[in-house]
Formats: structure tokens, sequence, C-alpha cells
């Protein structure tokens, strides 16, 4: 079942049980499905391209909380955090710190790096095999404190 389709059939759900904390998650995510079909490229989305969608969205509110947390509007943060909740939701299931640590060591293995000159190798490797599992700064992160202890 594509995105799409599982977002349509929540939508439904989330309406029929008045759920409005939901309700606001999904139509940002059919929102933002819509835009991305109407943006020229008339192909499927491919999984991969609607993890990185999701990413993006939950970014988004991301940094809107923490605008919202700093100027003291817990108001408008605690809607970003529901938002951030719900679509979290679609995305599969984040690894820990440690998996994390653990996987990025074994690229570095597998390619031999040994020093920071080598981050972007092993970036676009991790990158690649974290995708929807890990965010870039977290993945970003691990590699330099592997590469430079």
């Amino acid at each position: 079942m594509s995105l799409e389709q599982k977002v349509m059939q929540d939508l439904k759900a989330a309406m029929k049980a008045k759920d409005q904390k939901a309700l606001r998650g999904i139509r940002a995510i059919k929102a933002a499905i819509l835009l991305e079909k109407t943006s020229g490229d008339k192909e499927e989305m491919t999984e991969e391209q609607e993890i990185k969608l999701l990413q993006k969205l939950v970014k988004q509110r991301k940094d809107s909380l923490a605008i919202y947390q700093k100027e003291g509007r817990d108001d408008l943060a605690n809607i970003e955090e529901e938002e951030i909740k719900v679509i979290e939701h679609y995305l599969p299931e984040q690894m820990s710190e440690e998996e994390l640590h653990a996987e990025v060591e074994k690229i570095i293995e597998e390619t031999g790096a040994s020093s920071m000159k080598d981050m972007g190798k092993v970036m676009g490797i991790a990158t690649k095999r974290f995708a929807g599992r890990a965010e870039g700064k977290a993945i970003s992160a691990a590699v330099k404190q592997k590469l430079s202890g």
C-alpha cells in the first residue's frame, strides 16, 4: 500500500473518530503529497521519495517547534509536537544511538576510512543505508565521532 493510500485511509478514520490532532498531521502529509505529485513529475513516488518527504515535514515542524519554544509560545509548540508524532508514525522505526554507532563502525571498516578526509565517502554510504531510519545530523555526528576519535 502506498503512502498516499494509507494516508487517505487514516484520514477517513480520523474524520470518523473526530480526532483533530491526527487530522492536522494527516492533512499536512496529504497536502505535501499532492504538491509533490503536481510538481511536474507524473511518475508515482518511490518509497525512498515518500520517506524523504515525511522527513522534510518532520524537520520543518521541529524547526518551528524550536522557534515557538524559544519565544514562549507553548500553545503553538504543542500543536507542532502533536503533528510531529502523527507524521513520525508513517516513518520507519528510527535507529537507536547504539545501533547507529555500530552500523557506522561497520561502514568505516568496509570502506577502510581512517580520517576526516574520508567523511564524504562514509556519509554517502551511510545516508543511503539508513534512509528514513536516522536523521542526517545524527549520522554526521556519529561519523565525525568515529573518524576523529
